[in-house]
């Protein structure tokens, strides 16, 4: 998939009031709680404390005091004559505060003139600073749950709005991504183009009595490209658009899922017209009532929710849903029908020219050189995905940085291409000078099995250099883009499948023969299987499918819907199998027993280069001999390389159709 381009700076976010006032308030709020705590602790020096009024009546007794204040009638605030020392190592002070023990005020006062003291009275009253400082803990607790709501509702953990729907609307910030950008799905490209012309001018279409689609299904192999298309439909329609994945319908709560898909759909009509895109659907539309679970769980209310918005009671027009998936067999049928998803857009792999497409819209933001040629590449790569493309492309510019290459070349290309396909070398793997030499010829078994039984891809390479978690590989590569693949072929394939352990067998005896062909054996006994029960190519049983293909539980079937055979059927089914596998066996043996030199000559020289084309080993074939090797023109690689082993040790997947066909050892 093309990388999106860079947007730049971009504009300016605009001003935000709310983000404003959330930050002032929190900075007020930071800035008054030293000052309310400042004030209630006392504030300084000069504030008037508190006295006993055992002190208060000394201070009386010795005409200390000028004038009080009677506050209520029983708080006193006054002056000292002279500044006294309330207590020990405090500073002197002339205020003073006091509460009379009892309400006697009438004989206070008499007391206070006796010592001619100036006297005032006011009513008892609450000041507002002494309220706040009162009631601060409260307010604070307070305001703190309050900010926390806020902040959970606005964003965080949404710890209060379960219900809410996850959907993102794409902004303008967001990267572009155009139809330029995407390529290999010319097909899918015109249909969703029309959507866009639907949005942009729907008189055109409803002059003629048609309607807008309410929904389009994206149905495609992973790495196509579905979620790209979607993408450049939100750039190219220039409506509010909506992404969503079906998990994010689902939680832990029961109803969640309801819930959103009904908020998803009110945000859409607040919108119309606009887009919602809910990638990977099949994690809420798999087919209901499958497995051992009753029908009234969570997944099938936000299925039976999904299926109401989109075409239920009320319309939602303006509202049009696009979805992927790549497992369209387990979907609900009353999710595809018409009315919901009008349309089924097949992404399928690229062929022959849509992968030139993927290929040039990865080059472009790289220094390619000259000798690179796009069409070899795309014609080298069948059955490869547009993610594929992408990561051979990366790859690529990889191992040219690693080889301190100026541009990228085409044999950083090459090379990274065997690196996709068949895996990373590992070079620092040490073999014995025994194991080298068998892997030699049981990888000359399948080479010289390509190229001798009729119906086989051209051999590409082949190489005793472990690769992934191969000891060596024999790689071929069919010529065009394959849909379908003949009895013939198929045969073909099998007895190159068995050509390593025939070679082994022949060269070293049926003692010597090692466990090295198991994944050949495994891919054989995988195309038998099928080449009898399921294709009809066995004369025996027939063109009948013998034995549905078993579903697992809760993958949208019942347990009811699975066929059984009776117990003769398997036992021919089993007979023609294993038929089908010797023949295959003994014809490799034949091949090679009629090739023997030629197998050791093939051995000999991947012994001595490990690695050889499917042109030398054509060559060698017709008697010629390899010429010496010409050393590489382009620069060096750094001393200090990473060893491949490292790289990828992921193995070779060998699809059956349209791809490369891969015999590991």
């Amino acid at each position: 998939m093309p990388l999106p381009r860079p947007s730049g700076n971009g504009p300016k976010k605009p001003f935000s009031w709310a983000k404003f006032s959330k930050t002032l308030a929190l900075w007020v709020l930071l800035l008054l709680i030293p000052v309310v705590f400042i004030s209630y602790n006392g504030g300084g020096a000069d504030s008037a404390p508190t006295i006993s009024y055992t002190q208060y009546g000394q201070e009386l007794d010795h005409d200390n005091i000028s004038k009080v204040t009677i506050q209520g009638g029983r708080a006193i605030v006054g002056e000292f004559k002279e500044p006294v020392t309330v207590a020990a190592g405090s500073k002197a002070v002339k205020k003073f505060n006091t509460r009379l023990p009892v309400d006697n005020s009438a004989e206070e006062v008499a007391r206070l003139r006796n010592h001619n003291v100036q006297i005032d009275a006011e009513d008892a009253h609450a000041s507002p600073l002494g309220f706040i400082i009162q009631f601060l803990p409260y307010l604070l607790l307070i305001g703190f749950w309050i900010f926390l709501f806020k902040q959970m509702q606005s964003g965080g953990n949404r710890a209060f709005s379960f219900g809410k729907s996850k959907a993102k609307m794409l902004t303008a910030d967001s990267p572009k991504v155009t139809f330029a950008d995407v390529a290999g799905a010319d097909e899918a490209k015109i249909e969703l183009q029309e959507i866009i012309e639907f949005l942009k001018d729907p008189a055109k279409f409803t002059k003629l009595g048609g309607r807008l689609p309410k929904g389009c299904l994206l149905v495609g192999p992973p790495g196509t490209g579905k979620t790209l298309l979607a993408r450049a439909v939100a750039d190219e329609a220039a409506r509010p658009f909506f992404s969503m994945s079906g998990s994010d319908f689902v939680e832990m709560f029961v109803g969640v899922g309801a819930s959103r898909v009904r908020d998803l759909f009110e945000q859409g009509k607040a919108h119309a017209p606009c887009i919602i895109f809910i990638d990977e659907i099949d994690a809420v539309g798999r087919h209901r009532g499958a497995g051992l679970g009753g029908g009234h769980d969570e997944r099938e209310q936000t299925l039976n929710q999904l299926l109401v918005e989109m075409d239920g009671f009320e319309s939602n027009e303006g509202v049009i849903l696009i979805a992927a998936t790549n497992r369209p067999d387990v979907l609900d049928p009353a999710l595809l029908r018409p009315g919901r998803f009008d349309r089924q857009i097949i992404v399928d792999a690229p062929d022959l020219r849509g992968r030139e497409g993927i290929l040039r819209v990865h080059m472009r933001n790289k220094p390619v050189a000259d000798d690179v040629d796009i069409f070899t590449l795309a014609r080298g790569t069948p059955g490869m995905s547009g993610a594929d493309l992408a990561n051979l492309m990366n790859e690529g510019a990889l191992l040219a940085a690693r080889r301190n290459h100026d541009k990228v070349y085409m044999v950083d290309l090459e090379d990274a291409k065997d690196k996709v396909m068949l895996g990373a070398e590992r070079k620092s793997m040490v073999m014995k000078d025994a194991e080298r030499k068998l892997t030699a010829y049981h990888e000359g078994g399948h080479a010289i099995c390509a190229i001798k039984v009729k119906g086989n891809d051209p051999l590409h390479k082949v190489t005793i250099v472990p690769r992934g978690r191969a000891l060596g590989l024999a790689f071929t590569l069919p010529e065009d883009d394959r849909v379908s693949i003949t009895r013939e072929q198929l045969k073909a394939t099998l007895v190159k499948a068995y050509g390593g352990r025939a070679a082994e067998e022949l060269v070293f005896g049926k003692d010597q023969v090692t466990t090295g062909a198991s994944s050949d054996i495994q891919q054989a006994t995988n195309i038998a299987r099928r080449y009898v029960s399921q294709w009809g190519l066995s004369d025996v049983v027939g063109p009948i499918l013998v034995g549905d293909d078993e579903q697992e539980l809760f993958l949208g079937r019942e347990i009811q819907s699975r066929r059984h055979i009776s117990s003769s059927t398997a036992q021919t089914v089993d007979a023609e199998i294993s038929k089908v596998i010797r023949e295959a066996y003994q014809r490799a043996t034949d091949v090679l027993t009629e090739n023997l030199e030629l197998l050791h000559t093939v051995a000999a020289a991947l012994l001595e280069r490990e690695t050889l084309t499917g042109d030398e080993v054509r060559g060698l074939a017709r008697g010629e001999i390899l010429p010496p090797r010409a050393p590489s023109s382009l620069p060096p690689a750094p001393p200090a390389a990473a060893p491949a082993a490292l790289a990828n040790p992921k193995p070779a997947r060998p699809p059956l159709f349209g791809g490369p066909e891969v015999a590991p050892a």
